[in-house]
């Protein structure tokens, strides 16, 4: 086979590698972000799953976004580099810690390696590539997308986002609970008296959401199931004043979206996956991530929720900590 020509770098060029699901290209995303804002000329290659692919469409000198769909002894990497051997580029990000970076030409490289400590991911990503500051999630949206989201929302009206929803039932704290909330948290006495509530969730999920939709009066009802887009999502949360949901790529796009955001956690590590940023908050069962997982009756494959022994009373009690501390 001849060698693959190598293009000349007239203007920088950045490949940046991320995950396969949508929470952690979310939490990735601010290593991504430092990069264009050193780089404010550079044409950006990204490279991730289909399922967080879409977040990436409006990205500033976006060249070309590469899905990894997986393929058999791993095909889809050497898809990546017959796309990407012939560019000589400025900087390669290798956020899921393959040999693939060391195999094209670049002039700085980012690879994240397997050391795993007790710290949030994104004060790892920090750590691993020795950045200069913590690489807070950032998405991009168009000025398009943007006028979207407002015409979908309308009005003076504010909106309470919820995510009833998870890929894994056990992360499910019960819809039943979820509906019982929003509306006390909208009730007259609540953080946000009167307010809309959108319902979000992957077009797969409505059923899991369904009694939500139900609880809710349809004249306050925005039904954001199965929406077009993730960025259009995402442009929503963004006019959203408070955002509820279980632990999912939808709780940290709220996060990055500078919306205040109340996770819900049971069987996962809040200490490592909760929504980033000084406008979240967690809360957890009463048990521990550990305990749940690790008692003898655990079984990965169960899609019963490990959610039920967080009430209520305890959610809205959080829920109103965090509005009093995002409205000093």
């Amino acid at each position: 086979m001849e060698p693959i020509p190598l293009v000349a770098p007239t203007v920088p060029r950045i490949l940046f590698i991320t995950s396969n699901r949508i929470g952690d290209a979310v939490l990735a995303s601010g290593v991504l972000d430092q990069l264009v804002r050193q780089y404010p000329d550079a044409r950006v290659t990204v490279a991730c799953g289909a399922l967080p692919a879409p977040l990436f469409a409006d990205l500033p000198g976006l060249e070309r976004l590469h899905v990894m769909t997986k393929r058999k002894r791993g095909g889809h990497w050497w898809d990546l580099w017959k796309a990407c051997a012939g560019t000589r580029w400025t900087v390669v990000a290798d956020l899921r810690g393959s040999l693939f970076g060391w195999t094209v030409w670049s002039g700085r490289r980012q690879v994240v390696r397997a050391d795993k400590r007790h710290e949030h991911r994104v004060e790892e990503l920090a750590r691993m590539l020795r950045l200069p500051s913590l690489p807070d999630p950032r998405l991009w949206v168009s000025d398009d997308r943007d006028r979207r989201a407002v015409a979908l929302l309308g009005g003076d009206v504010p909106v309470l986002a919820v995510g009833p929803t998870a890929n894994w039932g056990a992360k499910q704290w019960p819809a039943e609970r979820f509906a019982e909330t929003v509306l006390r948290l909208t009730a007259p006495d609540g953080i946000l008296p009167g307010a809309r509530i959108a319902v979000f969730g992957a077009p797969n999920e409505r059923a899991a959401a369904q009694a939500v939709l139900d609880a809710v009066p349809n004249e306050r009802l925005l039904d954001c199931i199965g929406m077009p887009d993730l960025l259009d999502a995402f442009a929503t949360l963004r006019r959203c004043r408070f955002y509820l949901g279980n632990d999912s790529g939808l709780m940290h796009m709220a996060a990055a979206a500078g919306t205040p955001t109340l996770g819900l956690f049971g069987p996962s590590p809040d200490w490592r996956y909760g929504p980033w940023g000084a406008r979240c908050a967690v809360v957890r069962t009463p048990e521990s991530f550990e305990q749940l997982v690790y008692a003898s009756s655990f079984d990965h494959r169960n899609q019963d929720s490990l959610m039920l022994s967080l009430n209520v009373d305890s959610v809205i009690e959080a829920a109103d900590d965090l509005w009093k501390r995002v409205s000093a």
